[in-house]
């Protein structure tokens, strides 16, 4: 069994490696790019039956620093 958990930072936290992307697309010519967040992908391989509550379990306590960030599990 596999999971994925997508992490970013919450609306009104500085993300300042999304500002630095922001800034190199426009001076690379890209235009139109209003706000760039930058987060990370966590894959886990996990066994089978492993709850979703435990996922949320290490989301909580190591995958992600739930007083700046968000996530979002996806089973895959």
């Amino acid at each position: 069994m596999k999971a994925r958990i997508d992490v970013m930072l919450k609306t009104g936290v500085l993300d300042p490696q999304g500002a630095a992307v922001q800034h190199a697309l426009g001076a690379l010519g890209f235009e139109g790019v209003n706000e760039v967040r930058q987060g990370k992908v966590i894959e886990l391989d996990l066994a089978d039956g492993t709850s979703e509550d435990t996922i949320k379990e290490m989301c909580d306590k190591l995958l992600a620093n739930t007083v700046i960030e968000s996530y979002r599990i996806t089973l895959l």
